[in-house]
């Protein structure tokens, strides 16, 4: 699962600004076609929650395949850029970033014409993933080990308006929502000296135009595009403009339609010119107090969303458009949680920030343990893994011993109790010797924990379905302050 930094922050304003207005210049504004203060705030509110998950994935996309300026730039659209190493602190990009997998990342310019997949035959032990995400955040479809199996093969990606058949040599067609998508490719990391065959299984990952892949002239070039610039700071004070940029390219399906309708009479969308800085005190105020009610609504979702299990939260946010059938602050949820996150069948993501016992896991002055007890690991069909993360910036954490997670490819090196449970120690501090190899250390600080299942099973005993599957993580426990 990746995801990004919260783009938004908490403002002072709040709705006790709006009686200013007054009820005749709401009555002007609706007047003159516009709606009025109070109606426009509820638009905008609605308007975060639509847009969060698309504003977030252009911010990504800006830092990995436009701003060459960037630290986490990756490279151009249409060509696989690959990291034969896993993630660690020094990658900002993303919040809870995945560290168990090196990555290869696409961005997928798909305007001009459709780009062609090609993966290569890898053994059956070893996980891989090809995840399809458009710019509306829909996992629209996957190649890998679960999906398509470990055979070699070819698969077609498109965008929304493209229509043809399938070439010969392909295996299956994916549908992008919207103009530009990205493909992540996740590739199993067994141990540290397996990295070089990781990298050889990087070097076979293809992406080819469809005119190049059947040997034809390629199309004419696209129109070129000025991507504006974004970070946090601008994000947040101008979250309608990159909502109204990246739209354009996002044709609207039948149940975006009233959203769209709605943002188009506030001055967003495409064919629109949305200026916040320009826009009288009013129209500014009634922006920014349905903005922030719209985070706080994200926010409430967010901590609200699925079934709480021994401290843990366990929920399945992600998928494609039809899961998500327009429940549009699910989808800002899922984003925010963790944008990029894996449908349910491909990965779950148990998170927590709390002790079984209901408190914040806080390092800077507590020990914490989190036992499985014999033959009560992770039920997976692939691998497991528990990442921490620093509570607030959801960052992996600086250590000394270059650790961020615990997972079952370390299982070899990990010490078991007699019972035959396995602990895992989450601590800032060094627990004694002989625990080192449990160790997973921790800020002195907040903490906040992400397990991920790979392949989950499907048979008892299962995490499946979310929140009503027979295998329950166990809880974070204190054991000493």
């Amino acid at each position: 699962m990746i995801t990004r930094r919260k783009l938004l922050t908490k403002t002072a304003l709040t709705a006790s600004a709006a009686p200013f207005l007054g009820l005749a210049a709401a009555q002007a504004e609706e007047s003159a076609g516009r709606p009025g203060f109070f109606a426009a705030k509820d638009i905008a509110e609605a308007g975060y929650v639509y847009g969060l998950p698309i504003v977030m994935n252009y911010a990504v996309f800006y830092e990995a395949f436009i701003d060459k300026t960037s630290s986490q730039y990756k490279g151009p659209f249409n060509e696989i850029h690959s990291a034969a190493n896993v993630f660690t602190y020094k990658d900002t990009a993303v919040v809870t970033p995945n560290s168990d997998t090196p990555y290869s990342m696409l961005g997928m310019d798909l305007r001009a014409e459709p780009i062609v997949v090609s993966v290569p035959a890898i053994e059956k032990e070893r996980y891989y993933s090809v995840q399809l995400v458009d710019g509306n955040t829909f996992n629209f479809g996957y190649i890998g080990t679960r999906a398509t199996g470990p055979e070699a093969g070819s698969y077609m990606v498109v965008g929304p308006d493209w229509n043809g058949a399938k070439p010969e040599g392909i295996g299956k067609i994916f549908r992008s929502t919207t103009q530009f998508a990205l493909a992540i490719f996740r590739t199993q990391l067994f141990n540290p000296g397996d990295i070089e065959n990781v990298r050889k299984i990087q070097a076979l990952y293809a992406a080819t135009p469809l005119s190049a892949f059947l040997k034809h002239p390629a199309p004419p070039a696209p129109p070129s595009i000025d991507f504006p610039k974004i970070d946090k700071e601008l994000a947040k004070k101008n979250f309608f403009e990159y909502l109204d940029f990246a739209l354009q390219f996002a044709p609207a399906a039948a149940n975006e339609k009233e959203i769209r309708e709605q943002l188009a009479s506030i001055g967003v969308g495409p064919g629109k010119t949305f200026n916040f800085k320009d826009m009288s005190l009013e129209k500014k105020l009634e922006t920014v107090v349905g903005l922030k009610q719209g985070k706080d609504k994200v926010d409430a979702a967010v901590e609200e969303a699925g079934t709480k299990i021994n401290g843990w939260n366990i929920a399945a946010p992600f998928g494609d458009a039809a899961h998500f059938n327009g429940n549009w602050l699910l989808r800002a949820a899922a984003a925010q949680a963790g944008i990029y996150g894996n449908d349910a069948e491909e990965a779950m993501y148990p998170m927590t920030r709390h002790a079984i016992t209901g408190e914040p896991i806080d390092c800077s002055a507590n020990a914490y343990t989190l036992t499985f007890p014999a033959g009560g690991l992770p039920p997976v069909n692939a691998f497991w893994s528990v990442t921490l993360y620093d509570s607030k910036t959801q960052l992996l954490v600086e250590n000394p011993i270059d650790r961020y997670l615990i997972n079952s490819p370390m299982l070899p090196e990990m010490k078991k109790n007699p019972d035959g449970s396995l602990t895992i120690y989450i601590q800032h501090a060094s627990p004694d010797a002989h625990k080192e190899s449990n160790w997973l250390p921790a800020p002195a600080g907040p903490v906040y924990l992400v397990m991920r299942l790979y392949w989950p099973k499907k048979n008892p005993p299962s995490i499946l379905p979310a929140g009503r599957g027979d295998w329950k993580p166990p809880g974070v426990v204190l054991t000493a302050h």
